[in-house]
């Protein structure tokens, strides 16, 4: 594994007990400066997973409760008039920060989930006609708790889209679980993380790097005929659009990285493809009832599609 990327994750590790798989996958999305979508029950760690992140780079880091009486303006910034200069000036939104942990999307009102998903995609906020440039890195971890519906908004199926990834921690196994209470019983395990592992100017510097990784020919052609797979197919009433291709084109990439490689395998698709695209498929109701959720359609995708010798 890339030196930075362990050095990362280790101080990540200091937290998160026992999900490699997650944070290397949330440091992936970063690597291509995406945005995750983490589903999941609460109280298995998802504020301290990207607290932990922005710590570990010495990021700024904003969190922002979502709930129905959530404002525009909350997530945007305003402009108001200062009564001494006479001039009206500009008042920082919860996106203006490197980590913005946006808790429990699907509380939040449509308009205000529209105004952070704009955010995310231009990556620039536009008020009174002028722009204001989000810093970078810019990364947007949204949770929504999968089970309780009562009192929130769904996300439409283009929204859920602009998402790099989706990603759940599940609960931890018993030995996991132990390690938990032992680190909790003293202090909050924040406070193991006592200085960055890096700094913002080396993500940006990886981001270039990640950019620079070579793809092959026959590993385009695998990951688009992974995706025309879903195009066309009865088990899926919505397949993946171009920006779910660009997506995984990039993952691949970033998994190259971290593995310390300057090309891309057919294994780094593999490995980013279910996070990458399942919750950007709507599956018909044969397709429901054949593969149940997205994830099992996209591993049975991966399954058949002929791998191209390397």
């Amino acid at each position: 594994m890339n030196s930075n990327i362990q050095k990362l994750t280790d101080s990540i590790g200091k937290v998160i007990v026992g999900k490699d798989d997650t944070i290397i996958k949330l440091i992936a999305s970063l690597l291509c400066e995406g945005h995750v979508l983490l589903e999941d029950v609460p109280g298995v760690g998802k504020t301290q997973l990207i607290t932990a992140l922005s710590r570990s780079i010495g990021g700024r880091f904003n969190r922002i409760q979502l709930t129905p009486d959530v404002m525009p303006s909350d997530i945007a910034g305003f402009t108001m008039l200062d009564s001494r200069s006479g001039e009206f000036i500009y008042r920082d939104g919860a996106v203006m920060c490197n980590f913005l942990l946006a808790d429990e999307i699907n509380r939040a009102s449509p308009k205000v989930q529209s105004a952070l998903l704009e955010a995310m995609e231009e990556r620039q906020v536009s008020l009174d006609g002028e722009t204001h440039m989000l810093p970078r890195p810019f990364l947007v971890m949204a949770t929504q708790n999968p089970v309780e519906t009562y009192g929130t908004f769904h996300l439409p199926e283009a929204q859920m889209d602009r998402f790099f990834m989706k990603l759940s921690m599940g609960y931890p196994d018993a030995g996991e679980e132990i390690k938990i209470l032992e680190r909790t019983e003293l202090h909050n395990p924040i406070l193991n993380i006592e200085e960055p592992a890096m700094h913002v100017d080396d993500v940006i510097a990886m981001q270039e790097e990640v950019r620079r990784v070579r793809v092959s020919e026959p590993v385009k052609k695998y990951i688009v005929d992974i995706i025309g797979a879903t195009r066309g197919d009865r088990n899926a009433t919505l397949g993946i659009s171009p920006r779910g291709s660009i997506a995984l084109y990039k993952a691949a990439k970033a998994f190259a990285y971290i593995y310390e490689r300057e090309y891309v395998t057919p294994d780094d698709v593999k490995i980013a493809a279910v996070a990458v695209l399942a919750h950007r498929i709507i599956l018909s109701p044969q397709g429901k009832s054949e593969f149940g959720t997205g994830e099992n359609y996209i591993r049975s995708i991966i399954e058949n599609a002929p791998v191209p010798a390397m």
